[in-house]
């Protein structure tokens, strides 16, 4: 993958956006080109600026422009397109409300659309997850919290389910360790243990859920009261069945035992199961979407 923008553009009145074409994302029957970085203040300039991009796109044997996204979906992507009553949550990529309709303006349409959800009871526990903690625990596999004190090696336990859950996601494209750990690194702080568990088979790890803290919320001077499940990834294989739903559901009782009331199930793809798992608990409270423009 490659991080660096293969093309940055600037227009007029300070509008921006950085260019891939080299290693994007592969999609069915498409040569994907990026349009990430975007930044634009007024209508005018957006057209001017993502019509150049176009171009250079097509110029460089691109067949659809997909945007905005940072050069991978492992970056920052998509726009939010409707922000809901909920205020920012904390690591949430935030956009101006005019930016969608600079897309739509200039020929783009939806391409995926994911949400957040919020769960407003941290109190409540779905009846079923006492039969799949028995099912889970009966083949083997142990939960726990993150160990902080061995933090390199619980990451590069994350990577390896990451990379071996995600791979067939929608425009998924590869990462090598170093820059995965280089995403997560500047969130140490923010981790609390009870709040990122592994699971594990024996001595390899086949799932976990990340969450943290809503930081956020300290800007308001009150208490923290809501928790982020910012990643949740378990391997493919039938003995991993309803493990997903567990983790989801130990993360919540853990952050209800420490005191918080709430938990955002943060940017969801709408086909994936990830969502489904959150339906059992939260309702959708943000909607985002990603945009593309055939070059054809």
């Amino acid at each position: 993958m490659s991080a660096a923008p293969d093309l940055v553009l600037t227009e007029t009145n300070g509008a921006h956006c950085s260019l891939w074409w080299t290693n994007s994302p592969s999609m069915p029957g498409e040569q994907v080109g990026l349009i990430g970085k975007f930044h634009a203040t007024d209508p005018e300039s957006a057209s001017i600026l993502l019509s150049e991009a176009c171009r250079h796109l097509s110029a460089h044997g691109c067949s659809i422009a997909i945007g905005p996204m940072d050069g991978s979906t492992w970056k920052s992507y998509r726009l939010v397109t409707d922000a809901g009553s909920e205020p920012p949550f904390f690591l949430e990529p935030t956009n101006p409300p005019e930016w969608p309709g600079y897309f739509v303006a200039s020929g783009f349409s939806a391409l995926a659309n994911y949400t957040s959800a919020l769960n407003p009871d941290l109190g409540y526990m779905d009846p079923r997850i006492e039969k799949v903690r028995h099912r889970i625990a009966s083949a083997g596999i142990i939960i726990r919290p993150i160990r902080l004190a061995e933090f390199a090696h619980e990451l590069r336990h994350i990577y390896e389910v990451s990379i071996g859950s995600f791979h067939k996601n929608f425009l998924y494209s590869p990462i090598d360790y170093a820059e995965f750990e280089s995403l997560y690194l500047p969130v140490r702080q923010a981790i609390v243990p009870e709040l990122v568990l592994l699971a594990f088979d024996q001595l390899k790890c086949v799932g976990f859920v990340f969450a943290v803290p809503d930081f956020a919320e300290a800007k308001t001077g009150l208490p923290i009261k809501t928790v982020i499940a910012k990643s949740l990834a378990v391997l493919p294989g039938r003995q991993m069945a309803g493990l997903g739903t567990l983790l989801l559901a130990e993360m919540q009782e853990s952050a209800s035992q420490l005191g918080y009331t709430r938990a955002i199930h943060a940017l969801m793809h709408e086909s994936n199961n990830s969502r489904n798992l959150s339906g059992h608990y939260a309702a959708t409270m943000r909607r985002y979407t990603l945009f593309s423009k055939s070059l054809s």
